[in-house]
């Protein structure tokens, strides 16, 4: 294996450590900060993921509530909740996390939540002000890739970057973050996606790959420059039932000079970036005390 192993696992600690030492001293002035995380419904998926998070806020001290509701709770009902939350002090941020019910109108729940609570950065006053190039809540998948290549010393300045996947929640902001005049963007950015024609030759011709399709196998190795950087946001099961990305990581680690694995890259580094969004809410919202 030629390829350099990102370990977002470890760099995830990393900001787990910075993140206690601030909540410290932040409660230490009178200030807890808290998340709290709605549920809609029994996908399993999100069970879990919302447990994981409640592990990471007790490891760095952040106060965590989770909020459990039928799959046939009313959109009425959700909204009352998340207009409870809004107006909790305990609660510095707050995620509804997703998929909700089909009877749900998902962008309805994000613009309830108060754009100075909504630590998931999907709020369209957070997505406008990220897009603007001004602070701003950012959505923990993109943030946690960005913060994920920085402190791997991998540059972004004058790069060129493929993202294969338009989703909203991955591969528009990080397009968008990416390009940005900045020290942590500066890069020349290709979004592919479904109707890109000859994705390889665009694949070839990239300092950096990030591949947010969703579909085992999407890049393989004749799709990458040697010695390019490769970042796995994939989840999928395999046919063994096993945690696999959208790379085909064996022979792609053959080819590129770094790479994430799945699990322990992009995965650690979403959960991460969302104690930081949480952590920072509460210090801005100490700070109008």
């Amino acid at each position: 294996m030629a390829a350099r192993i990102i370990d977002g696992k470890a760099v995830a600690a990393e900001i787990r450590a910075e993140v206690a030492e601030r909540v410290r001293a932040l409660v230490a002035a009178g200030r807890q900060p808290g998340l709290a995380a709605v549920l809609v419904g029994d996908d399993p998926a999100s069970h879990v993921y919302v447990s994981a998070k409640q592990k990471d806020c007790a490891e760095v001290g952040i106060a965590s509530q989770r909020i459990e509701l039928p799959a046939e709770t009313t959109q009425d009902s959700l909204l009352a909740d998340i207009a409870r939350l809004n107006a909790d002090p305990a609660v510095s941020g707050m995620i509804v996390q997703l998929p909700v019910p089909d009877h749900i109108d998902e962008l309805a729940v994000q613009m309830a939540i108060d754009p100075a609570k909504d630590v998931d950065g999907l709020h369209p006053a957070n997505v406008g002000l990220m897009v603007r190039g001004e602070p701003a809540f950012l959505a923990a998948t993109p943030f946690g890739i960005v913060e994920l290549l920085v402190r791997s010393g991998i540059p972004t300045d004058g790069a060129g970057v493929v993202v294969i996947g338009r989703g909203g929640l991955v591969g528009m902001p990080l397009s968008i973050m990416l390009a940005q005049k900045s020290p942590r963007g500066n890069a020349t950015v290709t979004l592919c996606h479904t109707g890109t024609r000859e994705l390889a030759a665009h694949t070839r011709r990239a300092d950096i790959l990030v591949v947010a399709a969703g579909r085992i196998g999407t890049l393989t190795a004749d799709m990458v420059r040697p010695g390019a950087t490769v970042i796995d946001v994939g989840t999928n099961r395999g046919p063994d039932g096993k945690l696999v990305g959208d790379v085909a990581f064996d022979e792609v680690a053959e080819v590129a000079g770094a790479i994430t694995p799945v699990p322990g890259g992009v995965g650690p580094m979403t959960r991460a970036m969302l104690l930081v969004n949480t952590l920072a809410a509460a210090e801005r919202a100490a700070s109008v005390r």
